[in-house]
């Protein structure tokens, strides 16, 4: 097989790391046959250290946000059958209100700035999938068996994470379901590798840079470089930050709002009292101008079943109360709004449960994953969780739930549920 003639690196940092083949080309026969197609003279050890030590601070992030969200969506959001993987179960707090804003925010924001690292350091490691012998021990198999869970891991939630948050579904399965054992398998896998490879990072990034050491993911033919591995972390940690500064965007308000080019729901939709972002609109959910009019009634039961009746007149006249809470959705995106309503521990009294443990809220719309919600009791009893009739000073619209809708602090939006027809109040067991 020909091949070209290593050529003279442009500057030290260009330099490959390793050792170079012999002038007759005799460097590890099989080795070279196999790897003589990846002839970049930037790949190193030292380059994947670099990379690999971003994704070592930023991934564990990434990691234990999302699950903290699975945590806060609650069992709605859970596969029903996870056995020992089922995450400890805790009543998601209402402090600060913040709390959920910033833990989606940093899970999608950071999970879509880091795809740039990912690639790079995919593409670094490439060599590594041609090595000969494939395995050489027992602990090289174990090796070779995590890097397949690992690349397989994060190229699969990184590309159902991405598709969900611009709401395409392609893929034909529940994205919850999937995502959520995706995430225990990377996460493993992860760990495995971290264990495996951390000791070689870390002496790695305390070398010089130029060192000349065996390295397997050195190219045994190198070709001209182009760039210098500096040059590729600065494009690197600039397409990260490209992405980071059109995806923050969605989280904040005000005119960081408008940069949020790549997400389709987290930009402003209009003006006025109810011109911020919605998920599902009212014609989506099928709900029917019939649905919300005139002779709608709220229904307040108990466990025994006792019902009482409430139109929008009748809430109205209940003491009211005003805050200013976010709302934030799975896909990363949230708002911060003034919302006027009554205090659900207010109505919780008004149906009999002065102690509520938990309601059960039921929505006009008659599909979906979120058409109900469980609320916990220190969810219901917060002093600024509402029944809200009002944003910002005016009547919801449809879109944003007419004629009433939950606001509870620090709850994922989805969970806030929309169009309220019924919400039933368990007590505590007499």
């Amino acid at each position: 097989m020909p091949v070209d003639e290593p050529a003279p690196p442009p500057s030290d940092d260009a330099a490959p790391i390793g050792a170079a083949p012999s002038a007759t080309g005799t460097t590890a026969g099989p080795r070279v046959a196999l790897l003589v197609r990846w002839r970049s003279p930037l790949r190193g050890a030292w380059l994947t250290s670099v990379l690999g030590a971003v994704l070592l601070v930023g991934l564990p992030l990434v990691i234990v946000t999302g699950l903290l969200d699975y945590s806060a969506y609650g069992p709605q959001a859970m596969p029903a059958d996870v056995g020992w993987l089922r995450l400890p179960s805790f009543d998601w707090p209402t402090r600060p209100s913040w709390l959920f804003r910033v833990s989606q925010g940093l899970h999608v924001a950071l999970g879509i700035a880091l795809i740039p690292v990912i690639l790079v350091k995919l593409w670094s490691v490439i060599p590594k999938l041609f090595t000969w012998p494939p395995v050489r021990s027992v602990a090289h198999a174990l090796e070779r068996v995590s890097l397949l869970l690992l690349v397989g891991g994060i190229l699969f939630q990184t590309v159902t994470g991405v598709l969900n948050v611009q709401y395409a579904y392609l893929f034909g399965f529940d994205f919850y379901t999937a995502h959520y054992f995706g995430a225990w398998v990377f996460t493993a896998a992860f760990v495995v590798h971290v264990i495996l490879k951390l000791p070689r990072m870390i002496a790695t990034l305390r070398s010089r840079p130029g060192r000349v050491e065996p390295d397997e993911l050195v190219a045994p033919h190198p070709g001209p470089a182009t760039m210098s591995r500096r040059g590729l972390l600065a494009l690197t940690g600039g397409g990260s930050l490209l992405l980071a500064v059109t995806t923050v965007g969605q989280s904040l308000d005000g005119p960081w709002r408008r940069l949020a080019v790549l997400l389709p729901r987290g930009r402003q939709p209009g003006d006025g009292p109810n011109g911020f972002p919605v998920n599902r609109t009212a014609a989506a959910a099928g709900i029917r101008p019939a649905d919300t009019g005139p002779d709608w009634r709220l229904e307040l039961r108990d466990a025994a079943g006792r019902t009482v009746r409430l139109d929008r007149d009748q809430l109205f006249a209940m003491p009211l109360h005003t805050a200013r809470l976010p709302i934030a959705c799975v896909e990363g995106w949230s708002t911060l709004q003034t919302w006027t309503g009554v205090r659900l521990r207010d109505l919780a009294a008004l149906a009999g449960v002065p102690e509520p443990t938990s309601a059960l809220v039921r929505s006009i719309q008659r599909s979906g994953l979120f058409n109900k919600a469980t609320l916990q009791a220190n969810q219901v009893l917060d002093g600024d969780s509402l029944l809200a009739l009002r944003v910002n000073g005016v009547d919801l619209s449809a879109d944003h739930g007419f004629p009433a809708r939950i606001i509870v602090p620090a709850l994922p939006g989805v969970r806030c549920t929309k169009w309220v027809r019924a919400i039933e109040f368990q007590g505590p067991r007499r």
